[in-house]
Protein backbone atom coordinates (compact mmCIF):
# COMPACT_ATOMS: atom_id res chain seq x y z
CA UNK A 1 0.00 0.00 0.00
CA UNK A 2 1.09 3.54 -0.72
CA UNK A 3 1.80 6.06 1.99
CA UNK A 4 0.80 9.01 -0.16
CA UNK A 5 -1.12 12.20 0.49
CA UNK A 6 -4.24 11.50 2.58
CA UNK A 7 -6.19 14.64 1.67
CA UNK A 8 -9.95 14.50 1.35
CA UNK A 9 -11.92 16.41 -1.25
CA UNK A 10 -15.04 18.37 -0.36
CA UNK A 11 -18.18 17.32 -2.15
CA UNK A 12 -20.45 20.08 -3.51
CA UNK A 13 -23.33 18.42 -1.68
CA UNK A 14 -21.80 18.05 1.73
CA UNK A 15 -19.12 16.19 3.61
CA UNK A 16 -15.58 15.52 2.53
CA UNK A 17 -14.99 12.44 0.43
CA UNK A 18 -11.74 10.54 -0.16
CA UNK A 19 -9.56 11.91 -2.97
CA UNK A 20 -8.90 9.61 -5.94
CA UNK A 21 -5.20 8.69 -5.94
CA UNK A 22 -4.36 5.95 -8.46
CA UNK A 23 -5.10 2.47 -9.73
CA UNK A 24 -2.83 -0.27 -8.37
CA UNK A 25 -2.09 -3.44 -10.32
CA UNK A 26 -0.72 -6.49 -8.55
CA UNK A 27 2.00 -8.21 -10.55
CA UNK A 28 4.71 -10.82 -10.23
CA UNK A 29 7.07 -8.52 -12.20
CA UNK A 30 6.61 -4.91 -11.01
CA UNK A 31 9.45 -3.34 -13.03
CA UNK A 32 8.58 -5.16 -16.25
CA UNK A 33 4.89 -4.26 -16.02
CA UNK A 34 5.69 -0.64 -15.13
CA UNK A 35 7.95 -0.47 -18.18
CA UNK A 36 5.17 -1.83 -20.41
CA UNK A 37 2.72 0.89 -19.28
CA UNK A 38 5.42 3.59 -19.22
CA UNK A 39 6.12 2.95 -22.88
CA UNK A 40 2.51 2.35 -23.94
CA UNK A 41 0.97 5.34 -22.12
CA UNK A 42 3.92 7.74 -22.20
CA UNK A 43 3.92 8.08 -18.40
CA UNK A 44 7.04 8.78 -16.30
CA UNK A 45 8.28 7.25 -13.09
CA UNK A 46 7.55 9.06 -9.86
CA UNK A 47 10.84 10.57 -8.64
CA UNK A 48 12.81 7.84 -6.91
CA UNK A 49 11.11 4.98 -8.79
CA UNK A 50 13.23 5.18 -11.95
CA UNK A 51 15.13 2.05 -13.03
CA UNK A 52 18.59 1.69 -11.48
CA UNK A 53 21.78 2.36 -13.38
CA UNK A 54 23.89 -0.43 -14.89
CA UNK A 55 25.13 -2.83 -12.23
CA UNK A 56 22.89 -1.36 -9.50
CA UNK A 57 20.31 -3.43 -7.61
CA UNK A 58 16.66 -2.66 -8.44
CA UNK A 59 15.50 -2.25 -4.84
CA UNK A 60 12.41 -0.15 -5.78
CA UNK A 61 11.34 -2.57 -8.50
CA UNK A 62 10.92 -5.36 -6.01
CA UNK A 63 7.79 -4.14 -4.26
CA UNK A 64 6.11 -0.88 -5.35
CA UNK A 65 6.43 1.49 -8.33
CA UNK A 66 4.37 4.47 -9.47
CA UNK A 67 3.97 6.01 -12.92
CA UNK A 68 2.51 9.48 -13.43
CA UNK A 69 0.98 11.04 -16.55
CA UNK A 70 2.95 13.92 -18.07
CA UNK A 71 -0.09 16.21 -17.79
CA UNK A 72 -0.43 15.59 -14.05
CA UNK A 73 -3.30 13.83 -12.36
CA UNK A 74 -3.77 10.27 -11.22
CA UNK A 75 -1.20 7.65 -11.98
CA UNK A 76 -0.91 3.92 -11.97
CA UNK A 77 1.01 1.88 -9.39
CA UNK A 78 2.45 -1.62 -9.48
CA UNK A 79 2.60 -3.83 -6.41
CA UNK A 80 4.81 -6.91 -6.39
CA UNK A 81 3.09 -10.16 -5.35
CA UNK A 82 4.34 -13.75 -5.21
CA UNK A 83 1.62 -15.18 -7.44
CA UNK A 84 -1.25 -13.92 -9.53
CA UNK A 85 -3.87 -16.03 -11.31
CA UNK A 86 -4.19 -14.81 -14.89
CA UNK A 87 -7.65 -14.05 -16.19
CA UNK A 88 -9.13 -16.53 -18.63
CA UNK A 89 -11.59 -13.91 -19.96
CA UNK A 90 -13.46 -14.05 -22.30
CA UNK A 91 -13.65 -17.74 -21.38
CA UNK A 92 -15.05 -18.91 -18.05
CA UNK A 93 -12.75 -19.63 -15.14
CA UNK A 94 -10.96 -16.56 -13.83
CA UNK A 95 -12.84 -13.27 -14.51
CA UNK A 96 -11.19 -9.97 -15.42
CA UNK A 97 -11.82 -8.56 -11.92
CA UNK A 98 -10.59 -5.14 -13.13
CA UNK A 99 -9.64 -3.66 -16.47
CA UNK A 100 -8.39 -0.33 -17.76
CA UNK A 101 -10.30 1.64 -20.40
CA UNK A 102 -8.12 3.63 -22.79
CA UNK A 103 -9.43 5.72 -25.68
CA UNK A 104 -8.21 6.92 -29.05
CA UNK A 105 -9.90 9.47 -31.34
CA UNK A 106 -10.43 7.33 -34.46
CA UNK A 107 -10.12 3.90 -36.08
CA UNK A 108 -6.75 4.69 -37.68
CA UNK A 109 -5.30 5.45 -34.25
CA UNK A 110 -6.91 2.29 -32.86
CA UNK A 111 -4.98 0.32 -35.47
CA UNK A 112 -1.71 2.16 -34.73
CA UNK A 113 -2.08 1.50 -31.00
CA UNK A 114 -2.88 -2.15 -31.72
CA UNK A 115 0.52 -2.59 -33.34
CA UNK A 116 2.25 -0.75 -30.46
CA UNK A 117 0.48 -2.84 -27.82
CA UNK A 118 1.51 -6.11 -29.47
CA UNK A 119 5.08 -4.90 -30.03
CA UNK A 120 5.37 -3.99 -26.33
CA UNK A 121 4.19 -7.43 -25.20
CA UNK A 122 0.39 -7.25 -24.93
CA UNK A 123 -1.76 -10.16 -26.09
CA UNK A 124 -4.99 -9.58 -28.03
CA UNK A 125 -7.96 -11.19 -26.22
CA UNK A 126 -10.95 -9.79 -28.08
CA UNK A 127 -11.29 -7.84 -31.31
CA UNK A 128 -14.34 -5.74 -32.09
CA UNK A 129 -12.47 -3.22 -34.22
CA UNK A 130 -14.97 -3.57 -37.06
CA UNK A 131 -17.91 -2.38 -34.91
CA UNK A 132 -19.39 0.76 -36.49
CA UNK A 133 -20.65 2.24 -33.20
CA UNK A 134 -17.71 1.59 -30.86
CA UNK A 135 -14.66 -0.09 -32.36
CA UNK A 136 -12.50 -1.66 -29.65
CA UNK A 137 -9.90 -4.24 -28.81
CA UNK A 138 -9.24 -5.92 -25.48
CA UNK A 139 -5.72 -6.98 -24.54
CA UNK A 140 -3.90 -8.69 -21.71
CA UNK A 141 -0.78 -6.87 -20.51
CA UNK A 142 2.40 -8.89 -19.83
CA UNK A 143 1.12 -9.78 -16.33
CA UNK A 144 -2.28 -10.81 -17.68
CA UNK A 145 -4.40 -7.77 -16.65
CA UNK A 146 -6.93 -6.81 -19.29
CA UNK A 147 -7.22 -3.37 -20.84
CA UNK A 148 -9.44 -2.01 -23.57
CA UNK A 149 -8.55 0.48 -26.26
CA UNK A 150 -11.61 1.90 -27.96
CA UNK A 151 -12.60 4.76 -30.22
CA UNK A 152 -14.15 7.72 -28.41
CA UNK A 153 -13.94 10.99 -30.33
CA UNK A 154 -14.48 13.11 -27.19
Amino acid sequence: MSTGDARAATSADGPAVPAWRQVVLDTTAARALAEFYRQFLGFAYRPGDEPPGPGEDDVRGRDWLVLLPPSGGQGIAFQQVDSLPKTTWPDDGVPQQLHLDLTVPDKAELDRQHERALRLGARLCYDRSDDDEEPLRVYADPSGHTFCVFVSPS
